[in-house]
């Protein structure tokens, strides 16, 4: 799952709903809204302000 977050407490993120692909946006944990491009994601945070969320392995798991 991808997961982007921002300054103030942004975070977006991919999700499914009724089968079609949209971004999530959230602020503080609160829901802002459903956006089918990036370009609507724009509206609520500067995209430039964004930052992907990479998850790494545990260490010595191998």
């Amino acid at each position: 799952m991808r997961k982007w977050v921002g300054v103030n407490g942004y975070e977006v993120d991919c999700v499914v709903l009724d089968g079609r692909g949209l971004l999530r946006v959230r602020h503080l944990g609160y829901h802002v809204g459903f956006c089918a491009s990036v370009a609507e994601v724009a509206r609520y945070v500067d995209l430039a302000d964004l930052v992907e969320v990479v998850e790494l392995p545990p260490v010595g798991t191998d």
